[in-house]
């Protein structure tokens, strides 16, 4: 399988369950579907439906609490995503172009910005993501 395939696939499905919970889950919903009506016509209506429903799940999920749901109903769509990409490739610049509409910031690399003072004797450590100190006797 191409890797980027893959890669847009996760981008695309994580993406897609992050904006069933948000006000623009209509829009992401009717590009998702306008996608399959023009990749694979005979199974947009299914997905219009698979769509609400997963979209029901997880808002189930998220009300009590269920992080396991959410994890599947991602990987769900992830796949379904890679499999259309597979059979279908040429839509995945109409796929890349859909996710830069509704989610601009998702695609975008995040950024870190540090500040830090200190007098006298004062240590500062700072990292943009994990940090480990050893001490001197290797604690």
């Amino acid at each position: 399988m191409d890797p980027n395939i893959a890669a847009l696939a996760g981008t695309a499905g994580t993406t897609l369950v992050t904006l069933m919970a948000t006000d623009t889950w209509h829009r992401v919903r009717d590009g998702v579907v306008n996608l399959w009506q023009r990749a694979l016509p005979d199974r947009a209506s299914a997905i219009a439906e698979e769509l609400d429903a997963t979209r029901a799940d997880l808002l189930q999920a998220q009300a009590t609490g269920d992080p396991e749901t959410e994890a599947e109903v991602r990987a769900e769509w992830q796949g379904r995503l890679r499999r259309l990409l597979t059979a279908r490739p040429e839509v995945a610049e109409e796929l890349r172009a859909m996710l830069a509409e509704l989610a601009p910031n998702e695609t975008a690399p995040p950024t870190v910005s540090l500040h830090a003072t200190a007098s006298g004797e004062a240590r500062v450590y700072q990292a943009g993501r994990d940090m480990r100190i050893v001490g001197v006797d290797g604690a």
